[in-house]
This record gives structure tokens, C-alpha cells and sequence, in this order.
């Protein structure tokens, strides 16, 4: 997709822009070639995992903020009015950020919606997050490495097709890329086929599992969180609870970056395991250290998984210790 960007931030941004591009730090010696922006951290590094040290690439969204209610700031519109490409997860994630590009009127940007390339209508989930009636599909494909494989060679092909001169470090990041995240696909699998089949249940505060469970044969039995993002009410605690009691669920997982007491409720009043370090969109550790990447997001999500719903977590860890490895 293609948006004339002209007026008012082409004419503030320039200079600006440029000072901000060059103060990120570069990821190694070449020069990168194109400027990249994207919104959410395994997004974030999915890109720089393609582009490596051919491209310099910055996400808008911080981290333990929530993407689904994340509005730019004037410094996200500097960033934006220099950008090659703009790479979204669309679905209706970025909502805020679509509608600022397509006011902006700036000079011409290239604009990659992954999920809408990725996904068919017929495939989209709709969910308690996410109700049908609001016509906004759940939007955390990603979760699925099937799906983020998908994202990596979307990824590439626009890179080559705008970037042709890096053509062959665009192909080959992404093949190294796509056969690590192949392995991480069959170490995931084998670990939830390793839990009792009655126990691959996941009660959840935010709704972002259903394409990991659709993948790997779990069933997601609810969620906490509501569509506007409140708290839930006391007829939708009970209504949880009353889930939980009958699917006899071992455990409930919460959020390592958006704590809930009432999640914290909930196990108590029906003495189930409560785990809160599930992140969907913020990546384990810090800048710079091996676990901060998807990969690492996504061995954390599935060990601690695989720890509470009782499958053998030690042979998930023997399967991804060469990827982790990787990641130094």
C-alpha cells in the first residue's frame, strides 16, 4: 500500500529526523539502507532478524505499554515522516497509528499490513476480547511461528523490493531466520503434546493465545480481560470461576507486564495455580541480552506453559537449547 505523504510533517521533519536516525545505535559496520518503522517488540525483531545490518528499524510501541490503546507521540510522527516503510501487524492493532498516517499527507511511504497478508477473513478469531459485534478480529497472529514465519517472508519480499541492492543479505537473514523458527515450531509442538490432553487448557487475563492454540492443539477456556480493556465485572468473575471449576483447568495465567489482582482472586477462591509471567507483545530481559528476542518471548510463554499443566519441561528446554544458543 502506498500513501502520498506532503505538507506539514515532510516540512517539519526533515532535519529533525534525521538527528533521531542517527542517534540509534546501528545493529553493525554497513550502512543501513532503509529506514524502518514498526509498532510491537516481537514485530520489532522479527524485522531486524530480515534486515539485519542492511536496515535501521524503530518501534513505536515502548515496552509494558499496551498496543492496543497506544497513541504516537510528536516524536513517533518524526520518525514517520522519514520512514521507508511502515510495517504494521494490522487487524485492527494499530489503529491509532493508521489513522495518523493516512492524515498526515506526507511524501510517499510504503505501508506493510503482515496480518491482512497473512490471514483470511474465514480464518479470523473473534472472541471475548475481541467480539465479533465489534468487527475487529483478534489480532495476535504472531503467537503461532507458523504465522510468524509467514511474517519474516513478507518481510523480505518488501525489503528485496525496495532495498534490491541488499537483496542477498535480506535472503540470506531470512533463510538462516525461518529455519530457526522451524525448529522452535517443533520444539513448541512436542511440549504441549507432552501435557495430559485434559490439562491443555488456557485461562488467560488478555485474549491473545487463540492462534498458539489453534497451532497446538490447546483450548482456550476464557479470558479475564473484557473488550474495552476494564476490569471484569463481578458477573463475568463468576462466570470465570464457574469455568474453571467445571473444566477443572490446573492453572490460570496472567501477565508478567499488566498485573491483576483479580486474576490473583480467582486462583485463591478456586485453589488453582496462578502464573503471571505471559507476555504477548514484550520481549523477556533487556536490550541486548539473548533472551530479548521472539524466540526468547516465545520459549518463556511455552516453559512456563509446560511447567503448570504438567508436560515434560525438560525436554522442551533440551529442544530449544541450540535456538537459545542462537541468540547470544
Amino acid at each position: 500500500m502506498v500513501m502520498t505523504r506532503r505538507g506539514y510533517l515532510a516540512a517539519i521533519g526533515g532535519v529533525v529526523v534525521a538527528i533521531l536516525w542517527l542517534g540509534q545505535p546501528a545493529a553493525t559496520s554497513l550502512a543501513a539502507s532503509l529506514r524502518v518503522v514498526t509498532t510491537v517488540a516481537p514485530l520489532t525483531d522479527i524485522v531486524q532478524q530480515v534486515g539485519g545490518e542492511a536496515i535501521q528499524v524503530h518501534g513505536l510501541v515502548p515496552s509494558g505499554v499496551n498496543s492496543h490503546t497506544f497513541q504516537p507521540t510528536p516524536r513517533d510522527m518524526r520518525y514517520l515522516a522519514d520512514a521507508d516503510v511502515v510495517i504494521l501487524n494490522g487487524l485492527d492493532l494499530e489503529v491509532s497509528t493508521e489513522k495518523l498516517l493516512r492524515s498526515s499527507r506526507h511524501p510517499a511511504i510504503t505501508i506493510l499490513k503482515l496480518g491482512d497478508r497473512t490471514l483470511k477473513k474465514a480464518d479470523w478469531v473473534f472472541d471475548f476480547s475481541f467480539p465479533r459485534s465489534q468487527g475487529h478480529p483478534n489480532p495476535h497472529l504472531w503467537l503461532n511461528v507458523v504465522y510468524a514465519m509467514r511474517y519474516a517472508a513478507l518481510i523480505r519480499d518488501q525489503f528485496r523490493a525496495l532495498d534490491p541492492a541488499h537483496a542477498a543479505i535480506y535472503d540470506a537473514n531470512t533463510e538462516s531466520y525461518l529455519r530457526q523458527l522451524s525448529k522452535l515450531d517443533r520444539c513448541i509442538a512436542s511440549a504441549i503434546d507432552s501435557i495430559p490432553p485434559l490439562q491443555r487448557k488456557l485461562l488467560t487475563y488478555h485474549d491473545s493465545w487463540p492462534y498458539f492454540a489453534r497451532r497446538y492443539d490447546m483450548t482456550v477456556i476464557g479470558a479475564i480481560q473484557p473488550a474495552n480493556f476494564s476490569e471484569p465485572s463481578a458477573r463475568e468473575i463468576a462466570r470465570i470461576i464457574r469455568q474453571i471449576q467445571q473444566s477443572q483447568v490446573p492453572a490460570i495465567f496472567g501477565s508478567e507486564v499488566f498485573k491483576s489482582s483479580i486474576l490473583e482472586k480467582i486462583a485463591a477462591e478456586t485453589q488453582v495455580r496462578y502464573v503471571n509471567t505471559l507476555r504477548d507483545d514484550v520481549l523477556p530481559g533487556q536490550p541486548g541480552q539473548p533472551e530479548h528476542r521472539y524466540i526468547g518471548m516465545m520459549h518463556a510463554n511455552v516453559r512456563a506453559m509446560v511447567n503448570a499443566l504438567g508436560g515434560d519441561i525438560a525436554g522442551f528446554e533440551s529442544c530449544v537449547a541450540t535456538l537459545m544458543a542462537k541468540q547470544q
